[in-house]
């Protein structure tokens, strides 16, 4: 499927302690990298999409590594700005049972956020492009970044691009203050809104009735959520994937999607996760793909939860299931049987 989709966003080097052991016992580290905007990226290459992932990195091996990463997934790097120090990277803590994940961030000053707008060819960009996301993450990053995030989004609307934006609060990066006030006027520029409960309430103040901590997730309060964000920002579709989480190993997985008229919830699955760290991205892929492929709301869901949830079985960020393996949970048995 020769669509073009445009992804922005900071890739970075992620460090994980090997077998699940925590920070202060650990003499190594495995190198993983990704981002938010990179993941959804690689999902719509392997779904056959012609995705660019756009950003900027430093002229260094580091930066380097991470735009060969991309490339080697067929992910398209003519749009990434080069210079800039650092590249960003964190550190995560992989939880297990009881245990949470922990993430701490080493990114700032990085490329790309002190890159400027004039590191960015908007009008290159989305020439012929179908389809462009966006995360709250991006403009987390620095002020300069705020900016960059609202032009562009503006000028794909002037091209009469689709634009997707995951909210994706991070208090590690920024107030809810901050995030309302940046993220109000990038809303009023996007068609189809990704935001979970805590996402929603922390940027907008919009309550689901859910309790995260508990585990208590209110699915028809969140065709609340979803309303309100209509109402306010004229968004044609809101969705997200819901997570039931028992503990850091077993989480329950849903995935909804509402058009202002039509409100559809998907198969449900028990996940028992390897790597929770891109599972969301992961339905944002699969929901950019299924709607430019002419999926219905409830193929969407379905195509989005499979994958999501496929997703949180594989190490790293990246989603390295192909449309098939996708597609046979998503219309099928999701057994996890040996296949000979």
């Amino acid at each position: 499927m020769s669509k073009k989709v445009v992804t922005f966003g900071e890739i970075m080097m992620r460090l994980t302690p090997p077998e699940n052991q925590r920070f202060i016992q650990t003499d190594e580290f495995n190198v993983i990298y990704g981002g938010g905007e990179a993941n959804v990226a690689v999902s719509c290459a392997n779904y056959g999409l012609d995705a660019y992932f756009v950003t900027k990195l430093p002229e260094n091996p580091f930066g380097q590594a991470a735009l060969n990463e991309v490339r080697r997934y067929g992910v398209k790097t003519d749009y990434i700005a080069r210079g800039g120090k650092r590249l960003g990277k964190y550190f995560c803590e992989s939880g297990a049972s009881q245990r949470s994940s922990n993430v701490i961030y080493d990114r700032a000053h990085s490329a790309i956020a002190e890159a400027n707008s004039d590191d960015f060819n908007w009008d290159e960009i989305f020439s012929e492009a179908e389809w462009y996301h966006v995360t709250g993450i991006t403009p987390a990053l620095s002020e300069k970044m705020s900016e960059v995030t609202i032009e562009s989004v503006k000028k794909a609307q002037e091209y009469d691009v689709t634009v997707s934006c995951d909210l994706n609060f991070r208090s590690k990066l920024w107030s809810q203050e901050e995030a309302k006030r940046v993220m109000s006027e990038v809303m009023e520029y996007v068609d189809v809104c990704i935001a979970n409960e805590e996402d929603a309430e922390m940027t907008f103040g919009i309550e689901s009735g859910s309790d995260i901590e508990s585990g208590d997730i209110n699915i028809e309060g969140y065709k609340d959520v979803a309303q309100q964000l209509i109402d306010r920002f004229d968004v044609d579709m809101v969705g997200s994937h819901l997570r039931v989480s028992h503990n850091a190993s077993v989480n329950d997985w849903v995935v909804v999607l509402y058009d202002g008229e039509e409100f559809v919830k998907s198969t449900e699955y028990r996940v028992h996760i390897v790597d929770r760290v891109g599972g969301g991205d992961s339905f944002a892929g699969a929901l950019i793909y299924s709607q430019l492929s002419g999926k219905d709301l409830q193929e969407t869901v379905e195509f989005g939860a499979a994958a999501s949830a496929l997703k949180q079985s594989i190490p790293g960020d990246f989603n390295h299931m192909t449309l098939e393996e996708v597609e046979a949970i998503a219309e099928g048995p999701a057994s996890g049987r040996v296949k000979r």
